[in-house]
């Protein structure tokens, strides 16, 4: 299912406000092929593993894939199809001990080198950016549309162009050799979740 999905769906507390994190991929969990990641820096851990458990629950006879952010013992606990690791997290080769041979791990990475180093340490995926300014990664400068090109060229697992990308940009995304996005506002600060699905889904199935 990795090497199939082409669109990976960040569900952030933070970004989403008030929406129902639940309602929210009640609404995206069938736009198959999917990945959704439930991300939460903000809550205490006990919140982020019944928002996990939750997710679980809804996800777990679909064909979605379900990614948890930075917690290992919670994507343990919850049984979830992955995790997803920041440059400051336990290396790949730790997680995949922790977690199982059969869990699918991916990286974020800023740069070819970070790109290059995750592919070499194990991980199933790599996201790539952030491509253009994001206020969720504020930390992060924006690295263009020429990083894209370069991890095309030397990365043989998936990676997801990720960071600032929306429908108006997705194009310039695409034509710089991405197959793959990720995006967190695009999604869950859409007035219409559906259509700017079915807009994403058109371009990237194009």
């Amino acid at each position: 299912m990795l090497e199939k999905s082409h669109l990976y769906i960040l569900i952030d507390k933070k970004v989403s406000g008030c929406r129902s994190i639940v309602k929210t991929v009640k609404k995206i969990k069938d736009s198959l092929p999917l990945i959704i990641q439930l991300r939460d820096k903000e809550s205490k851990r006990e919140s982020v593993l019944k928002e996990a458990y939750a997710l679980r629950k809804l996800l777990l006879n679909s064909k979605t894939i379900f990614i948890i952010n930075d917690y290992i013992d919670i994507a343990k606990i919850v049984n979830s199809d992955g995790i997803h690791l920041g440059q400051d997290d336990l290396p790949p080769a730790i997680a995949r001990k922790l977690l199982g041979k059969d869990k699918i791990i991916g990286v974020s990475c800023h740069n070819l080198n970070q790109a290059i180093q995750a592919q070499k340490n194990g991980a199933n995926y790599i996201s790539i950016g952030p491509i253009f300014p994001t206020p969720i990664k504020p930390e992060y400068k924006d690295t263009g549309l020429n990083l894209i090109k370069m991890v095309s060229e030397k990365i043989r697992i998936p990676f997801f162009a990720i960071g600032g990308i929306d429908e108006n940009n997705l194009s310039r995304v695409l034509s710089s050799g991405a197959k793959r996005v990720a995006v967190c506002r695009a999604i869950c600060q859409a007035k219409n979740i559906a259509n700017s699905i079915k807009n994403f889904r058109k371009q990237l199935d194009n």
